[in-house]
């Protein structure tokens, strides 16, 4: 096995924050908190898991971020609903300011925008 050629349960899949590596146990047992937590943000449609064959929950680590800040404001009181609202405004924030970056970039060079 080499790391430009990965082989194994994971294949190449070690730095992809999207790849849905975690059961809802793992998961979490990693943000210290209940399977329960985990079904009701993705009820509230904060994260929506893929499943595995079997139909089981996998979580990736882009969502596991997600429901971490979605566990902090929960943890200061926020109502589980209000918490995912909440981050999904925060991410669309990052988002659109990330956009402008690239826009004031391109501007700036006064040539055409990079792709997004």
């Amino acid at each position: 096995m080499t790391a430009e050629n990965p082989t194994g349960p994971l294949g190449g899949h070690l730095d992809d924050d999207d790849y849905p590596a975690y059961t809802m146990g793992r998961a979490a047992e990693m943000l210290g908190t209940t399977p329960g937590f985990l079904r009701a943000i993705g009820e509230a449609r904060l994260i929506t898991p893929l499943r595995s064959e079997g139909g089981h929950r996998r979580y990736s680590r882009y969502q596991l971020r997600i429901a971490a800040r979605a566990r902090e404001l929960v943890d200061q009181g926020t109502p589980v609903e209000a918490a995912c609202r909440i981050v999904i405004l925060e991410d669309q924030l990052e988002e659109a300011q990330r956009l402008n970056a690239v826009y004031r970039r391109a501007a700036a060079s006064s040539g055409p925008p990079a792709a997004v």
